[in-house]
């Protein structure tokens, strides 16, 4: 019976125990934010339908465990009270993770909490092939490490230097970790080469006289993945600046999954056994992106 229970409800984010008639319940948390108030609810409902405590996931998410079977349906009303959810399992687009961003933290460049809010409308438990995970993460320092998700997404700058308001300090050479930036102090000239560029920003950040101005921007990652098989994912575009572009190349990455992907095969698997030369075709002809602006897929996948 605790399989006919599993089929029909792990889709839901209930998810069975070892103790039986017993699942673990996560919650639906985009980005890793839950208000104050919605935690009170957790706290009742561990409390009276749990064991009085929770389980926080390695992607940001809430489970509260030895939910019964027959109280399932009276704690997903009590879920509604608090505007809460189940979360997803199963093959389908799980939630979304993401650092603090530029909202909160010093080095962030874009912000997360707003993407990943629109990411979790928009993706949320998309039926696929097999699970598909998104992280958000603000900068380069990474934390929410983009290239280890199906599809990550990184926030980056593109610098511009001006200089009429450059006093030539060195600071900016100093911290570029690309070295792209080469000060001569004594002839008062700068040379930045756009190729070594990381879109880091640390460049514009550091600058104490404003010299360096930057565009934010998101770097995407494809194919990364942990657990059974691991793998780093590709970078292959340079920064794209709209979100409506950004929203377009996940469309077109999820349709390839849903064409070209099998039952119980991840995003990665799917792209080696296809091809990642296939997987930029099939983003060319369904984004705005032009070819000129896709790295060669042959330098990265030998990398």
């Amino acid at each position: 019976m605790a399989k006919v229970y599993n089929k029909s409800i792990k889709p839901m984010g209930f998810m069975r125990q070892v103790q039986k008639d017993c699942f673990s319940m996560r919650l639906r948390v985009a980005g890793g934010q839950i208000r104050a108030e919605q935690l009170k609810k957790v706290y009742e409902i561990a409390q009276i339908y749990g064991k009085g405590y929770i389980h926080l996931t390695s992607r940001q998410g809430i489970e509260i465990p030895f939910i019964r079977f027959e109280d399932i349906d009276t704690v997903k009303r009590e879920l509604v009270k608090a505007g809460l959810e189940p979360g997803s399992s199963g093959p389908r687009v799980r939630a979304v993770t993401a650092c603090q961003g530029n909202a909160i933290c010093p080095s962030g460049l874009i912000d997360t909490t707003a993407l990943a809010d629109e990411l979790d409308k928009r993706y949320f438990a998309k039926e696929l092939k097999h699970k598909f995970k998104i992280g958000v993460t603000g900068c380069r320092n990474n934390c929410l490490k983009a290239e280890e998700n199906d599809l990550g997404i990184k926030g980056g700058i593109q610098p511009t230097w001006e200089k009429t308001t450059c006093n030539f300090c060195g600071l900016c050479e100093a911290v570029c970790p690309g070295e792209a930036i080469k000060v001569d102090k004594g002839d008062r000239n700068l040379v930045f080469e756009q190729e070594k560029c990381l879109n880091c920003g640390k460049c514009v950040k550091s600058c104490p006289l404003g010299a360096w101005h930057g565009k934010s921007g998101f770097l995407i990652y494809l194919g990364g993945t942990l657990g059974n098989q691991i793998a780093n994912g590709k970078q292959f575009l340079p920064l794209i600046f709209e979100e409506t572009e950004l929203f377009r190349l996940i469309d077109a990455t999820l349709e390839f999954f849903a064409k070209y992907g099998k039952p119980r095969e991840r995003f990665r698997q799917t792209i080696e056994r296809i091809g990642w030369e296939f997987l930029e075709e099939e983003l060319l002809n369904t984004t705005m992106i032009t070819r000129d602006e896709f790295v060669n897929i042959t330098d990265i996948v030998a990398r």
